[in-house]
């Protein structure tokens, strides 16, 4: 219907011009006093040729809408399989657009090479950042012989896990990011994790209640620690005082449960979105919105799935499920 009337708007005046001098024929033959029957024959005839005509040009017409309509799914890097301009204008419009295309590409490798660059610089940055990070720590271990020193070592210790979530931002996005898949044993991982965190959770007199989960999964081994860092991370950031628990729910399913202050019912649906916060996020200042959004990203490109059940007031579980090694199959 909407190449009909396309056809008809572009073709009306031609239409109605050939209409027109078929009815000052017709018209004509009658004033000559032509007979009735001769005059209909001919404007049968004139008609049939002209609705011939036109049906004719309306199938070239409608092809090249069809051709038109099949490319918009996957043009955008040339005009390669638009169909012959039928004339200069069309031809015209073809290399405008063919002009558009390239001036496109120019303006996405500018932005891709600039976008490369900057990854390049932080890539660098975050690496000689470690080299003052981890002199810092020797320097504090030092000292800490002779006075107490745990609040500059926490916040040391931050330093070093923002500086390892931006590391891992950018690795994400990176084409070479470095999955390598294989069974592990969970256990291994969580203890791992555990013990990264363990400083704050004595600083902070959180108890830690954890047992072998015995489970066995096919996922990346650094990865997967990273998110159960994060996991743990918040766990402790949100507990003022009280538990976190760590236990496998079922099988494949991984459980992380505390009893800090929990994640308003309005929140829970977008703490997976990129630096949304929330409202403990503007109670605490420090607060990026990221953690959660990586976490997200890396489970998904892993295979893998998580969720979150929370109550203000009442604490919150994390659950990963994982991808077993019969699923790989």
């Amino acid at each position: 219907m909407k190449a009909l009337y396309s056809y008809s708007k572009e073709n009306g005046k031609w239409i109605w011009m050939t209409l027109g001098l078929g009815s000052l024929l017709g018209a004509d033959m009658l004033l000559n006093q032509i007979a009735l029957r001769e005059i209909i024959y001919g404007i049968g005839l004139y008609c049939f040729v002209l609705l011939g005509i036109l049906g004719w040009d309306f199938s070239k017409f409608y092809r090249r809408y069809l051709q038109l309509k099949e490319l918009e799914k996957r043009v955008g890097i040339s005009l390669d399989g638009l169909p012959e301009p039928a004339n200069f204008l069309e031809e015209e419009y073809q290399y405008l657009l063919q002009i558009l295309i390239e001036d496109k590409w120019k303006s996405r490798m500018e932005i891709e090479k600039k976008s490369n660059e900057w990854k390049e610089y932080y890539t660098m940055w975050v690496h000689q950042i470690k080299t003052p990070i981890s002199a810092l720590r020797l320097l504090l271990q030092e000292k800490n012989k002779e006075q107490d020193l745990a609040e500059e070592m926490d916040e040391l210790f931050q330093i070093e896990q923002y500086v390892e979530m931006v590391l891992q931002y950018m690795r994400l996005d990176s084409e070479s990011t470095d999955f390598v898949l294989r069974k592990i044993d969970l256990d291994s991982v969580i203890r791992e994790a555990v013990h990264k965190y363990a400083r704050l959770f004595i600083r902070r007199k959180i108890q830690l209640k954890y047992s072998a989960v015995q489970m066995e999964a096919v996922t990346d081994e650094k990865w997967i620690c990273f998110v159960i860092g994060q996991i743990l991370s918040n766990a402790i950031k949100y507990t003022p005082s009280g538990s976190v628990v760590i236990y496998r729910e079922r099988e494949g399913v991984l459980a992380i449960r505390d009893t800090g202050i929990g994640i308003r019912a309005e929140d829970l649906p977008r703490v997976f979105e990129k630096g949304y916060t929330g409202y403990n996020g503007h109670t605490d200042k420090c607060a990026t919105g990221i953690g959660l959004y990586l976490c997200k990203r890396i489970l998904e490109r892993l295979s893998h799935r998580i969720w979150i059940e929370s109550e203000e007031g009442k604490g919150t579980v994390v659950r990963i499920e994982f991808l077993l090694e019969n699923q790989n199959q």
